[in-house]
């Protein structure tokens, strides 16, 4: 086994292959029948997106929706910590509105990556999926949580919006009303919360976490007829096409990089990285 492996592997899941080498920020491990676990692995960060994470998502998971071999994909972090944590501030808080918007459209590439990818995408969150953590999540088909996992949206706080699927995947996700509340508000969920609202399918034990995904979760998937899932899944997708993902995701892209070099947005995020509450124009003394 891998030495970047950090869970306990069931003797029926042999892993088979390992392509650590070939990303900086990024595992890749692959389990029989089929099942590749991709980890962000950034643990110090949090598993923060900067561009280079998100350059190598992109090519990642382009190479195994063509592969053939891969019959379902897990997405999860480094470490107990964190899934991914968001964005990354310190490289973001100093960006231009035009370089704002193309920041949004590279994450907005990755999350349609997973969402229309031709296999199964199952999210496994533990610790921080706060921002573009859930937005990630909520990329994938479905989102299996430990006990430990914790969601939000917490944007408004930074003096901009979501900007990786946020405003539309989690009105898909929770509903409108809850939605707008999380949203609004920038709190988080925990993850009993998360399960009542429907954010995610299953909350189980932070102890042996990942490899109960895989066993019980990802295997089932993998062991069903591959072209009969992938067909089921892009009938499903293609529903979600023919409401306008892609008007939504210009939209959101260009809305959260014209917030970019604003009052608040700069405020928001230079308070963020200085550990202090921030002071946004209306709230003034």
């Amino acid at each position: 086994m891998s030495a970047d492996m950090n869970f306990e592997m069931s003797p029926r899941l042999n892993q088979v292959d390992s392509q650590h080498e070939k990303y900086e920020n990024l595992l890749i491990d692959r389990l029989e029948p089929g099942i590749v676990v991709l980890k962000i692995n950034r643990p110090k960060a949090l598993n923060a997106l900067n561009a280079s994470v998100l350059r190598e998502l992109r090519v990642a998971l382009r190479a195994l929706g063509d592969d053939d071999s891969v019959r379902v994909l897990v997405l999860t972090g480094e470490g107990e910590k964190a899934f991914i944590a968001g964005a990354d501030i310190a490289e973001m808080k100093d960006l231009a509105p035009a370089e704002g918007v193309a920041f949004s459209q590279m994450g907005h590439e990755v999350a349609k990556l997973l969402e229309m990818m031709n296999k199964p995408t199952i999210a496994a969150v533990t610790g921080f999926a706060l921002g573009g953590g859930t937005e990630m999540a909520l990329a994938c088909d479905f989102i299996i949580a430990s006990e430990r996992a914790v969601f939000g949206q917490p944007e408004v706080g930074l003096g901009i919006i979501p900007g990786f699927g946020g405003t539309f995947r989690l009105v898909r996700s929770v509903g409108l009303p809850k939605a707008k509340e999380l949203i609004y508000s920038g709190r988080r969920v925990k993850a009993d919360e998360a399960l009542a609202m429907g954010l995610v399918n299953h909350v189980i034990p932070a102890e042996g976490f990942l490899n109960a995904v895989i066993e019980n979760h990802a295997k089932p998937i993998a062991l069903q007829s591959a072209s009969a899932v992938a067909k089921a899944k892009s009938l499903m997708v293609e529903f979600t096409e023919a409401m306008g993902l892609n008007t939504k995701v210009d939209a959101e892209a260009h809305a959260f990089g014209r917030l970019m070099n604003s009052h608040d947005q700069r405020e928001g995020m230079s308070a963020f990285v200085e550990k202090r509450k921030p002071l946004f124009e209306g709230l003034k003394p």
